[in-house]
């Protein structure tokens, strides 16, 4: 399936956001306030991408190229006086030109990947699924931004594992490229044993 090219803003971040995924995030540069007032006023989004420390900001290089769109779902003034808001992912896409704006927005066209499709879970996939809950119920903060987890579907497991993981971005960025979740499945399968 082909998609076509998007033109969204750019929001280069060291934590990881992926479809079906939520965040609380802080704004406080005006750019990025621009960003998410647009978003809001457009009901668009932007996408966030991983942080490339080794990347030329110059030349657009300080992020991967695979980022997740994201939507706003929720604002509030917080009592530091910044802006809070919780964004949610819908789909990956790959960045393939940047341009900077006038407030060094960065402004990325975008093609959107195919979406990875559940399969049927195995047993170590079930396994891989228990584990994930289990840090969900350790980590409240983690588990209240979710009303309804999905860990009976294994691309959604498998997508919240690689947003916890201290795993480094190029090796995120690996796993994002592949066509399924499984190649992410034999990895995580690998850490639970």
């Amino acid at each position: 399936m082909a998609f076509e090219n998007l033109t969204y803003p750019l929001f280069p971040l060291s934590a990881h956001i992926l479809p079906g995924g939520v965040m609380s995030l802080r704004i406080f540069e005006p750019r990025y306030i621009r960003m998410v007032k647009e978003a809001c006023a457009q009901q668009s989004g932007f996408v966030i991408c991983m942080f490339n420390t080794m990347g030329d900001k110059d030349l657009n290089q300080h992020f991967y190229p695979i980022g997740t769109f994201v939507t706003v779902e929720d604002f509030d003034l917080l009592e530091d006086g910044l802006l809070g808001i919780t964004v949610k992912g819908h789909f990956c896409v790959t960045i393939e030109s940047v341009e900077t704006a006038k407030d060094d927005l960065r402004i990325g066209q975008c093609r959107r990947q195919e979406s990875w499709v559940p399969s049927k879970p195995d047993s170590q996939d079930t396994i891989i699924a228990s584990k994930l809950k289990e840090i969900f119920d350790s980590y409240p903060e983690v588990d209240s931004l979710y009303s309804e987890p999905e860990y009976e579907n294994i691309v959604w497991v498998a997508y919240r594992w690689l947003e916890l993981l201290p795993v480094d971005a190029d090796k995120k960025q690996i796993f994002l490229k592949q066509k399924d979740c499984r190649p992410v499945l034999e990895f995580l399968s690998q850490l639970v044993k």
